[in-house]
């Protein structure tokens, strides 16, 4: 482990995953664990300022690179981009399917070497909430979820391009690799993974083109209808006149459905 004296970051590398986190000021004993994952394009340093918003509300706030993002990745932003839009669900499943995995190991080390609780509240923005939704289905210490501007969909009907406005995006045809993911980890195709009943905010853009708010919609609809006693635990708030960027009142929204968990 690193600690930076500039700034109250610590760091590690979790397996082949590079990680980061900051401490609270006063941490508890016994701390509560949030790990805040990147857009897609976006790295574990770009979640810093997130990272330290929350370890002021006192948890111990963490973040990773996902699979060929940052430290784990050998393309530029632009070459990632161009790749991935070029054939979606070839290119985009597996970085879903992956990453939610790489959380539970990441889980696994903050449980042990960070002193804190089995507790977990995930989240993200975009591409990050996608995967905090996937991996609250695979990991019931998972309690609860705050996603930005996130679908349980990875099919994305309706998806538009996300730089050339107006413009539907094609989203390819997976390859047997990406289909493995989709399979098994697609929230909204893998309901019966939810059974631990995590509580999950999702927070969209009510103009958001790129990731409509209809997967968020329908997913929370069919969780409540399969799990009665998920009544209180589900929440979704699309944000007039916001599209596929996020708003401050996005976040201040996941931080307090953080501070409500158990």
């Amino acid at each position: 482990m690193q600690s930076s004296p500039e700034e109250p970051t610590s760091s590690a590398t979790v397996d082949d995953i590079p990680v980061i986190w900051v401490d609270p000021v006063d941490k508890p004993q016994a701390a509560h664990l949030v790990l805040w994952l990147p857009y897609f394009t976006g790295t574990k340093e770009d979640m810093l300022p997130q990272l330290r918003q929350l370890a002021a509300a006192g948890f111990v706030a963490l973040s990773f690179d996902p699979w060929q993002h940052g430290q784990r990745g050998s393309e530029s932003s632009e070459q990632l981009s161009a790749r991935v839009f070029g054939d979606f669900r070839r290119n985009m499943w597996p970085v879903l399917g992956q990453t939610a995995l790489d959380t539970l190991r990441v889980i696994d080390w903050a449980v042990t070497h960070l002193s804190v609780t089995s507790s977990i509240r995930v989240g993200g923005i975009s591409m990050g909430g996608d995967i905090a939704i996937a991996a609250a289905g695979l990991d019931s210490r998972i309690t609860s979820v705050a996603a930005m501007l996130a679908t349980p969909d990875w099919l994305r009907p309706g998806m538009h391009h996300p730089v050339r406005t107006g413009e539907l995006l094609p989203t390819g045809t997976p390859d047997s690799y990406g289909s493995f993911f989709y399979d098994r980890i697609n929230p909204l195709t893998n309901l019966a993974s939810y059974d631990h009943n995590p509580a999950i905010a999702i927070e969209c853009g009510a103009e958001d083109q790129h990731v409509p708010s209809d997967g968020a919609q329908r997913f929370l609809a069919a969780l409540a209808e399969r799990y009665p006693d998920y009544a209180g635990r589900l929440q979704l708030t699309r944000h007039a006149g916001a599209a596929h960027y996020p708003v401050p009142q996005m976040w201040d929204n996941c931080v307090e459905w953080f501070k409500l968990a158990p």
